[in-house]
């Protein structure tokens, strides 16, 4: 770990020393992270780095290559985060009260009741992996993960909830 052997003996005690630095920033930037992100990304790959000297893996056998693809992947990652939240501000949006004068307005409000209403009547089970899944937006591996079930059960649950709740929208003619 050359990078590694060029701070310690420059006494700095940083696992990037400037050109490498500058290299992540700019596969930071390639990526499409914003300019005023790019030192968060930075410190991301040295965190990274520490992580990997802290777990006593082998040295790097090209410290160069390995942070090019912690950088790039930190870049995908900042790309997911920015649409999981835009989602969930259009989600949130939709939550502000309604606008009864615009046309649909009423007939969106309607539906909407019917909808939390029939969420309260699923059984406990069927609401938390439907809320999971459409309002949180996590794949069914996750909510598996995260509820401690087969991804199998999450699916059967969804269906099960979907059903559920389309019956109750169709035999109160809301849909």
């Amino acid at each position: 770990m050359a990078v590694v052997r060029k701070a310690r003996r420059a006494g700095s005690g940083d696992l990037l020393d400037a050109a490498l630095v500058d290299r992540v920033r700019a596969i930071l930037a390639l990526g499409g992270v914003p300019h005023a992100d790019l030192q968060d990304g930075v410190q991301q790959v040295r965190l990274k780095l520490l992580e990997a000297r802290a777990e006593g893996r082998e040295a790097l056998r090209s410290p160069a290559a390995w942070c090019a693809v912690v950088a790039s992947n930190i870049a995908m990652d900042w790309h997911r985060e920015r649409r999981r939240r835009e989602r969930l501000d259009e989600r949130l949006t939709a939550l502000r009260p309604w606008d009864t004068t615009q046309p649909g307005g009423e007939e969106a409000r309607v539906l909407s009741l019917s909808v939390a209403e029939g969420l309260d009547e699923l059984p406990l089970p069927q609401r938390q992996v439907l809320v999971l899944r459409f309002y949180a937006d996590l794949p069914v591996a996750d909510i598996a993960e995260a509820l401690g079930i087969p991804g199998g059960t999450v699916k059967s649950r969804l269906h099960a909830a979907v059903r559920a709740l389309r019956a109750r929208l169709h035999t109160d003619e809301v849909v």
